[in-house]
């Protein structure tokens, strides 16, 4: 069976590395962990780095944080649907919100459970995913301030998330001036201005954060140690947190082109016939791994010697040429992942998860 491993100490080593980056600059941090899709196992090893605020937009996942650890602050990072704010406001002792309507029913639940509800009030700076536009905030704001049991605690934003726009200094200059405004205008202090996610990362390393910037959510750097600005891992950072052993289930030397009418296959695919490789062979492994655990285009071989040709919804098809180091059926077969690719495969019930 597939299995993905968690490595301990590289993951404690990305999480000190950020935390020592924070200190220096006295920015406060959470810790996204919804790409565990609730895996107990893991979300243990994440609260014992020590981590006091854990993020998440799964209201399951952030219960189960609770149960663990019930003093970790835990913030909800979307939008709520009415349907859900009674379990959210339970789970949540903070959440993102950008609607007036939203922020009125969870005012209304927060006092009949007897709680102050925390929000982040989250702008849009351009990547128009959710967001109060900048010009409606001081009004948006009016309507809220006063709300009972709710807890204005920062103003916050996304970047990078639908449209690909990269977060900047001006950007962060800008979401800092809005906190000002409004405490100016309503004599009112908003602790926390929250920068972004992972991709703002770059900006804090090369201090180009403004000061008034002093809030992050942070996971597919920890995880990953990824650079999203260049695509590099950052020095000092580990990259194979996660690693993915898949085994081979049939190890066959095949003809290299396919026979007979081609029509598209369930995935609306149709192969295109090379037809310089008629007659030719290669060997040809079968994992048993497939489209239903990940996405193939998301897994990176630490073998460069083979090529990925395809999945179906079960298996995974591997190209080995001449099979220069000997794979035999049983062997297991080792690939690094992208955040994409862990994240189908921690949301597969169909692959085993363990820490080393």
């Amino acid at each position: 069976m597939a299995y993905l491993n968690l490595n301990r100490i590289k993951l404690q080593e990305n999480f000190q590395f950020l935390k020592e980056r924070f200190q220096e600059q006295n920015v406060s941090w959470g810790v996204v962990s919804k790409l565990f899709c609730g895996n107990r196992k893991f979300l243990k090893e994440l609260i014992d780095l020590g981590v006091d605020e854990i993020h998440d937009s799964r209201i399951s996942n952030l219960a189960k944080i609770k149960e663990l650890n019930p003093d970790i602050q835990t913030v909800y990072i979307k939008p709520v649907s009415k349907r859900n704010i009674s379990k959210m406001v339970k789970y949540a002792d903070v959440s993102l919100n950008s609607e007036l309507t939203t922020i009125r029913w969870i005012s209304k639940e927060a006092q009949r459970q007897g709680k102050v509800h925390k929000i982040i009030i989250m702008v849009e700076t351009g990547d128009l995913r959710e967001g109060v536009m900048g010009d409606h905030l001081v009004d948006f704001y009016a309507q809220i301030f006063e709300l009972p049991s709710i807890e204005v605690i920062g103003l916050g934003t996304n970047l990078n998330c639908l449209n690909g726009v990269m977060p900047s200094t001006d950007k962060l200059i800008q979401l800092s001036l809005y906190k000002q405004i409004i405490e100016l205008k309503f004599n009112k202090q908003i602790p926390w201005v929250s920068a972004g996610t992972s991709v703002t990362i770059p900006l804090l390393l090369n201090k180009q954060i403004p000061k008034g910037v002093n809030h992050f959510r942070v996971g597919e750097t920890l995880y990953f140690g990824v650079d999203l600005f260049e695509e590099k891992i950052i020095d000092g950072m580990h990259g194979d947190v996660f690693e993915l052993y898949a085994e081979i289930i049939e190890m066959q030397e095949k003809p290299m082109v396919p026979t007979g009418i081609i029509a598209a296959n369930p995935q609306g695919e149709t192969v295109k016939i090379d037809e310089s490789l008629f007659g030719k062979t290669s060997y040809r492994a079968i994992l048993d791994i497939g489209l239903l655990d990940v996405d193939p285009k998301y897994l990176i071989p630490e073998d460069g010697e083979f090529e990925i040709l395809g999945a179906s919804s079960d298996m995974l098809i591997l190209n080995l040429g001449e099979n220069p180091k000997n794979y035999q059926v049983g062997d297991t077969v080792k690939f690094g992942l992208k955040y994409m690719g862990a994240l189908g495969i921690l949301n597969s019930s169909y692959v085993d998860k363990l820490v080393k």
